[in-house]
């Protein structure tokens, strides 16, 4: 399992065991309040693929969390990604990004 997120020149690796739980953190810096946080898994060769988003600031009761395995906790400058229950096929880079909610 590899993390990176924007702005960093390298991630962390991680190498939990199935059936375990894994915590991936994010730092930014932006001065709106009006912010998204997304959460993204990529495989090889293929599109990222969205996990999650939660707002936070002024829009911390919006969020969108399909799978239940995934659950996020965010903070002024940085957001958590915990995945519980770990199977093989969670072994892929993570993404965070944020989104600005008045940048078009």
């Amino acid at each position: 399992m590899y993390f990176s997120s924007a702005g960093m020149v390298s991630g962390d690796s991680y190498t939990p065991t199935e059936g375990s739980l894994v915590t991936l953190s994010c730092t930014y810096e932006i001065s709106s309040n009006d912010i998204y946080l997304y959460w993204y898994r990529h495989y090889s060769n293929q599109a990222p693929e969205f996990l999650l988003y939660k707002g936070t600031r002024s829009r911390s009761s919006c969020e969108h969390i399909p799978d239940k395995r995934y659950k996020s906790t965010k903070s002024w400058t940085s957001t958590k990604l915990v995945i519980t229950s770990l199977t093989l096929t969670d072994s892929f880079l993570y993404y965070c990004a944020l989104r600005d909610c008045y940048t078009q």
